[in-house]
């Protein structure tokens, strides 16, 4: 059986040569990437970087290798007019004008989670750039205005899935080092017996959220009536990638640990990408099991958010909690 190609359906695809190469340099680093990330201690990149990243978090090595890696592959192409990383305080605009394009990534989502050997991944978000030479503030537009939404899990295979707003498929890296399609259409089931949320923090939710996750923890013998089983892989590509494989629900919300911020996950970076992705294979992806991410209108490039996204039958039971 011949599957077909990343590279085959990007040129299918009914965009314009500017976001044909942009996705296909996102594709091509995130399988360099995959090379680095597989080398681990081999290759030197393991351990703490000494730095620290605009959200005040330890960089990790592997956080500095990857972020100049599709920071430099994407400036280096004409159609980006300019990127914007989870790990820089600030956009980056290239420096020759006529790019079309706008990338916002986390180049190692989960890095947490490198030296323990699990899964990691890359979130990209693309956006139309408003002008050829853009300004920051060209980069906060809402997450409906994403015209594609990828990320790469680096697991045991590693996989990229993409969506350009006609559904969403998966396509799993090959020893040659390209990309093929196997995972058509892409769809997660309303219904779902997992969840995904870290319950040592119970006790900081609002008190919708607690009151959700206690009905789920009391399974069959609580106003569920079903047993659920509990996933945290603590890197949210990871945990949305099982959702989007075999269903289920992410919750990241806020606590009242932090009062004075809205959620620990930022909006531009992962929020935005990840909703494109759930919604367009059927899910629901929301601030709070109300507000829809993708309608929110972003203030700050590194805006943080509560997030709740997965099984639309769980994200409605969450709201009515």
């Amino acid at each position: 059986m011949t599957r077909p190609s990343l590279d085959a359906h990007i040129a299918a695809l009914d965009v314009d040569d500017g976001l044909e190469s942009v996705l296909t340099v996102v594709a091509r680093t995130c399988a360099e990437i995959s090379r680095v990330v597989a080398g681990g201690a081999l290759v030197g990149a393991m351990g703490a970087s000494g730095r620290m990243n605009v959200q005040d978090e330890e960089q990790k090595k592997l956080d500095v290798i990857t972020d100049d890696m599709l920071t430099q592959a994407l400036l280096a192409c004409p159609a980006i007019a300019g990127v914007a990383s989870e790990e820089k305080d600030k956009a980056q605009i290239a420096s020759n004008p006529g790019g079309a394009y706008l990338a916002l990534f986390d180049p190692l989502d989960g890095s947490s989670n490198i030296d323990i050997n699990a899964p990691v991944g890359t979130i990209v978000s693309v956006l139309k750039s408003p002008s050829a030479t853009p300004v920051e503030a060209d980069f906060l537009q809402p997450g409906r205005r994403q015209v594609a939404a990828l990320y790469a899990v680096y697991g045991p295979q590693t996989m990229l899935v993409l969506t350009t707003g006609a559904g969403v498929k998966g396509f799993t890296l090959a020893q040659d080092g390209q990309w093929f399609l196997t995972h058509d259409a892409i769809a997660i089931s309303p219904e779902t017996r997992e969840f995904a949320i870290n319950v040592s923090n119970q006790r900081h939710w609002a008190e919708g959220v607690q009151r959700y996750v206690e009905g789920l923890l009391k399974g069959a013998d609580g106003p569920r009536g079903k047993n659920f089983n509990m996933r945290w892989v603590a890197a949210m590509v990871a945990d949305v990638h099982r959702i989007l494989m075999r269903g289920g629900v992410f919750i990241y919300p806020w606590d009242s640990r932090e009062p004075n911020k809205p959620g620990k996950l930022r909006l531009m970076y992962e929020g935005n990408p990840m909703a494109l992705l759930v919604e367009q294979a059927g899910g629901k992806a929301t601030t709070d099991g109300v507000q829809p991410i993708l309608d929110v209108q972003p203030e700050q490039l590194h805006q943080r958010i509560p997030v709740a996204l997965g099984s639309a039958n769980e994200i409605d039971a969450l709201a009515a909690a």
